[in-house]
């Protein structure tokens, strides 16, 4: 049985055991709003006991906890600007992303979003227990040290379809809350996001500390086969059909249906499209042997001859001449698969033998794609392991993966100044701060959360009319 079939016996075994548990315990479980919430007091005196013994602790904490509440709104401001940028200037772009830009995480997204990696039902599970509860019982340690009691601990459930475990919460008194101070509310309500960042934090080095003991180099990543700007006014040839000084619509139409395009351009063969830079330019692929061959997934050995990075791919080739035959050992789809290839002359370097392939920057971009270049940072992008404990090293691997991911991503989310959000009531206490107005505070939130939901919407909307045009 694959491990798939074993995750969802557990997705169902899950959803039987908490219907159970919640019809056992309703009297304890209260319908507010959308949620089913399951009050006690678990917690309760753990909370107390950590936010009235460490009181220097905490208050230090205090004020790293506000300023880093800050950096992430403003963080989380400017991702939002620059998506909307995105999808308002290069719909070209939005074409190409066939997921909604807003999604709830749920398992299996994976099968939606084929470049992440495995998100198992177990991870899900797993990691929101770590993140919800962790962020819930920080807000309780700074609201204990505030002197504010906690009236209830607990959980909260969607109980649509099925109940399904949604998050951790404790219940503050909040009459005591409003009476403490601004600071001291500010404290309160970014505490949940700042242990959030700690706990990535944490586990990126738990990541890194495995990942080296776990994994070796058993391969090398190429990211593309070798390609050139071409002048589309050079073009003389697509696919055997003549042209003359051919349109982007006339290239396009001889090229959508075909597997292997050849084209002919300066007196130079192609091979393929790997697609537009702008009116005048296109960007083909080399006629070379790695793209007529077919070569994909990380190179594993050459000629019986082991391949573990760059360096060695290039002194491994540098051993042949133009026209040598070699094999060619790769891993597509966990199969081992062996080609023989001829190989080519490096058009910049006469005598040199050439299989056309490329290497990219792949940790550059923004500020998502910076978060996945630090979280990689410990291994080499080109380089591809594999793990000496077999499948649960990659397994493990993910599950660290995702859950430093998914902190980051909520301590982001949740300093967004929306009402539904910490980040609401925390823009609105630094409005009541700065201007000591309660209504221009309350105006300045309600405009917010308005401003954010139109964005939100904008973005749907936008990425709905790339992806049908």
């Amino acid at each position: 049985m694959s491990f798939m079939a074993y995750d969802l016996t557990l997705l169902g075994l899950f959803l039987v055991v908490i219907a159970f548990f919640l019809y056992t315990h309703r009297k304890k479980a209260k319908k507010e709003g959308l949620l089913i919430l399951y009050k006690t007091e678990w917690g309760i005196k753990l909370i107390d006991r950590i936010g009235n013994k460490y009181k220097k602790t905490l208050k230090a904490l205090s004020y790293i906890s506000v300023f880093l509440g800050y950096i992430l709104m403003i963080a989380m401001m400017y991702l939002a600007y620059t998506i909307v940028r995105i999808y308002v200037l290069h719909p070209e772009v939005v074409n190409q992303i066939k997921v909604p830009p807003i999604m709830p995480l749920i398992p299996y997204i994976d099968k939606v979003v084929p470049f992440l990696p495995p998100f198992y039902f177990t991870y899900w599970i797993v990691i929101l227990a770590i993140i919800a509860i962790t962020h819930e019982f920080a807000h309780g340690i700074f609201a204990a040290y505030n002197k504010v009691n906690i009236k209830k601990t607990g959980f909260g459930f969607f109980p649509f379809f099925f109940p399904v475990f949604l998050a951790a919460f404790v219940e503050p008194d909040e009459k005591q809350m409003q009476k403490r101070s601004n600071f001291g509310q500010r404290a309160i309500l970014s505490a949940g996001t700042f242990v959030n960042l700690i706990t990535a934090i944490f586990f990126l080095i738990v990541t890194w500390l495995f990942f080296m003991s776990a994994f070796i180099p058993a391969g090398v990543n190429f990211d593309s086969y070798t390609y050139a700007p071409v002048a589309i006014s050079a073009i003389t040839m697509v696919n055997g059909v003549g042209v003359n000084n051919p349109t982007l619509d006339e290239l396009a139409t001889l090229t959508e249906n075909a597997t292997f395009n050849e084209i002919k351009a300066g007196g130079t063969k192609y091979v393929g499209v790997r697609g537009f830079v702008d009116e005048e330019t296109i960007l083909l692929y080399d006629d070379a042997p790695a793209i007529n061959a077919k070569i994909s997934g990380p190179i594993l050995e050459i000629d019986g001859t082991p391949i573990k990075s760059i360096d060695e791919l290039s002194n491994e080739i540098g051993k042949y001449s133009p026209g040598d035959e070699v094999e060619i050992k790769t891993k597509v789809n966990g199969e081992i698969i062996t080609k023989s290839v001829i190989l080519g002359e490096h058009p910049q370097e006469e005598g040199r033998a050439w299989l056309g392939i490329g290497f990219m920057n792949q940790n550059s971009g923004g500020l998502m794609s910076r978060i996945f270049g630090v979280l990689s940072s410990f291994k080499d992008s080109h380089i591809y392991y594999e793990s000496n404990i077999g499948e649960a090293g990659l397994f493990i691997y993910n599950l660290l993966w995702w859950l430093v991911i998914i902190s980051i991503s909520v301590a982001l989310i949740n300093m967004l100044p929306m009402g539904i959000f910490d980040g609401g009531r925390f823009f609105y206490l630094t409005v009541l701060a700065i201007t000591k107005s309660e209504k221009a505070a309350a105006r300045s939130y309600k405009f917010m959360t308005i401003l954010l939901l139109l964005v939100l919407l904008a973005i749907m909307i936008l990425w709905g009319v790339a992806l049908l045009g």
